[in-house]
């Protein structure tokens, strides 16, 4: 079997969003709130959590650091509600993702994250999990809480390879 490799793009806007949001300051609507003495970057992402009595929640990830090339064997997704993924550690990540292909996961596209962009994986959407680059990195999480499953998972016949 030929190697399936895919080669990160930069994390954007457009690019991203068949996905979901990205979550940056970058042209993001900016309010001066607290008589003046912070920016308010509004409204940067959909949290899409209600669905089955969903509440939101609230978490931080510590994400073990990976090197490229990186293995991508699996994904999941979350069927009740989106994602989202905020870095705390200003390092690089990697965000894999991949269109719904009849119930599994298709093709598969990666983008590097630079420390100041986040995602918000929207509901249903397959995603890698946590790739923290460069050194163990936290995360900011908002998801949806309920005690219901919200989590699909899926391993892949044949892996693919990130690597630049």
């Amino acid at each position: 079997m030929a190697d399936r490799i895919v080669r990160p793009r930069p994390l954007t806007k457009s690019a991203f969003a068949p996905f979901g949001d990205v979550i940056e300051t970058d042209g993001a609507e900016e309010r001066l709130i607290n008589a003046g003495t912070t920016t308010r970057y509004h409204d940067l992402a959909r949290v899409d959590v209600a669905a089955g009595g969903g509440r939101p929640l609230i978490s931080i990830f510590r994400g073990q650091a990976f090197a490229l090339p990186v293995e991508i064997a699996m994904f999941e997704r979350h069927p009740l509600g989106s994602q989202a993924f905020v870095p705390l550690a200003g390092r690089p990540w990697l965000v894999v993702v991949a269109k719904d292909a009849g119930g599994k996961p298709g093709e598969p596209f990666a983008f590097l994250a630079s420390g100041t962009q986040g995602v918000n994986y929207a509901a249903g959407v397959w995603h890698h999990p946590l790739l923290a680059l460069e050194a163990t990195s936290d995360f900011l999480i908002v998801d949806r809480g309920a005690s219901d499953a919200n989590l699909e998972e899926v391993f892949l016949d044949a892996p693919y390879r990130i690597e630049r």
